[in-house]
């Protein structure tokens, strides 16, 4: 399996986030991706494709703002990493602003997704990583590829971030999976937090079919979004599955819902399949409450690779900076 990663995806680097409350260090820090790259080998470089996939996906006025943003924060007489403060609720709409704390309102929806000096640039080779995965399936006849996107992406939708994702990674690729005639395509996201921006993307898409495997957000984040009633609308009705499970979820627990989201994958035809993994599902995660042990993740990965279609695994989570780089490698030799 080649595996795809970029040293300028290490900018974004962030000093802290609003959590619970309190300021706290910011969790998506770039020990996780060198925690990644040190435990395997063999790493490939990522090509530029440039905008046009970008903005198959993403508002390009949104695009415009993620790259100024924090130029235009140090402008407005600002220091360190911009931060939002204020989010429209209501009648939410385009307009025009004059000031950068509006903006970074009107493009999240969450205080702990801050945008620092390298955050544009992180978050565009992130989504380059993603495209030239996609593009080695496409081109070499390989079955399997790994890119390690960082910073993560499946909370970002169409016109905002959130959840320390910036683009939507997943959603690139698959909308130039499609663009390239690689479909049915189908995204199946194993993160212990909802993939509500890739939801959100495609949920009235009757072309992408999503499943999501992930805590409860009655409990959990991002609370608004991922309740297994959530099935997609107009066009894109019964094309979203969502299975929540409860906090302590152990592998045990985990496998069957994983059957039920690659039952529904399989007879939905898909020819290529996205991974959103993440590996915050892990018993030790400082920020989440499964319980899925390190040889767990061997098991899921045979399950995901039994379906017989070409796999496209994108990084999301994960925070346990120990055993990460060891709990990717394991997910990946299931491969």
């Amino acid at each position: 399996m080649k595996l795809f990663f970029d040293e300028r995806q290490t900018a974004h680097a962030p000093l802290r986030e609003l959590h619970n409350g309190d300021w706290v260090p910011f969790a998506e820090n770039v020990e996780r991706p060198r925690s990644i790259v040190a435990a395997l080998d063999d790493w490939q470089p990522v090509r530029d494709f440039g905008m046009a996939p970008l903005l198959a996906v993403h508002d390009a006025d949104y695009l415009g703002f993620l790259e100024r943003a924090h130029r235009d924060w140090i402008a407005a007489g600002r220091s360190g990493d911009a931060i939002g403060y204020t989010f429209p609720i209501r009648r939410r709409r385009p307009l025009g602003f004059g000031r950068i704390d509006a903006e970074l309102g009107a493009y999240s929806y969450d205080a702990g997704t801050p945008i620092a000096e390298g955050t544009w640039l992180s978050a565009y080779w992130s989504a380059q990583g993603a495209l030239t995965g996609l593009d080695h399936l496409a081109t070499s006849g390989e079955a399997h590829a790994f890119v390690l996107c960082r910073p993560p992406g499946h909370h970002a939708g169409r016109d905002y971030m959130g959840g320390y994702c910036y683009l939507n990674n997943a959603a690139i690729a698959a909308r130039a999976a499609q663009a390239r005639g690689l479909g049915p395509v189908a995204i199946l996201d194993i993160d212990y937090h909802h993939g509500n921006g890739t939801q959100d993307i495609f949920y009235a898409d009757g072309d992408v079919f999503f499943a999501s495997i992930h805590a409860d957000p009655r409990t959990d984040y991002p609370f608004y979004w991922g309740h297994a009633d959530e099935r997609g609308e107009g066009a894109g009705e019964g094309t979203t599955l969502n299975l929540p499970l409860p906090r302590g979820t152990d592998g045990a627990a985990y496998r069957p819902a994983l059957g039920t989201a690659l039952t529904a994958i399989a007879d939905w035809g898909t020819k290529l399949l996205i991974v959103s993994f993440g590996a915050d599902t892990h018993r030790s995660d400082p920020i989440s409450s499964f319980a899925l042990e390190r040889e767990d993740y061997g098991e899921l990965a045979q399950a995901i690779g039994g379906l017989g279609v070409p796999v496209l695994i994108v990084m999301e989570g994960g925070y346990a900076v120990g055993d990460l780089g060891a709990n990717v490698a394991a997910f990946l030799s299931g491969f």
